[in-house]
């Protein structure tokens, strides 16, 4: 029995936001897409671009809402209730300020941790979903938060990002077939 049924990818639609920080949770969707063969395509009754593809033997559902960031909530619930997936079997892919770059981390549950992206999955799917945290780093001033992420990193953030997004791809077998203590064993340790 596979462990997961379903990747979120979280981010903005449209091209000015395509390379953004805060959209790294829709290039880890985009980069499955490509490794396994998938091509979105956009469904109104979800507001969401999908594809389904196949990893180590399961058909995985890729999913970008393409409601924007802070709504992101409604597209994955839409999509859960029309393929009776298990919210348990949910990965969302997101930015993580609160980690540098170059650190990626998985883990199941919690809060949003001021993520509105998260806050709204939360909101519309309950909070026991599994989360990729892709860290991005911190400008060091709240208030400075959304400039930073809604804009393109340096090209040091950008590299550490990418190398992160290639690590949790190289994970998602382990994930897959395991299940996430397994998956998070190897993925942390791999960092150290």
């Amino acid at each position: 029995m596979t462990h997961l049924s379903i990747i979120a990818g979280l981010g903005n639609p449209e091209d000015k936001y395509e390379r953004t920080l805060h959209n790294v949770g829709f290039w880890f969707v985009d980069a499955l897409a490509r490794k396994y063969g998938g091509s979105f395509r956009y469904e109104k009754r979800f507001d969401a671009d999908y594809c389904r593809v196949n990893i180590r033997g399961d058909d995985i559902w890729l999913v970008k809402p393409q409601s924007y960031m802070n709504l992101s909530g409604g597209p994955i619930r839409n999509m859960l209730d029309y393929y009776g997936l298990d919210t348990k079997r949910l990965l969302v892919a997101h930015d993580e300020i609160d980690l540098p770059p170059g650190t990626v981390r998985l883990k199941q549950g919690g809060g949003h941790g001021g993520h509105n992206g998260i806050r709204d999955v939360i909101r519309h799917c309950g909070a026991d979903f599994m989360r990729l945290r892709i860290g991005v780093g911190h400008p060091g001033e709240k208030d400075k938060v959304t400039g930073y992420v809604l804009k393109r990193g340096s090209a040091d953030v950008e590299s550490a990002v990418e190398r992160n997004v290639e690590e949790a791809m190289d994970i998602m077998p382990l994930l897959i077939d395991d299940g996430l203590n397994a998956a998070m064993k190897a993925l942390h340790t791999k960092e150290q």
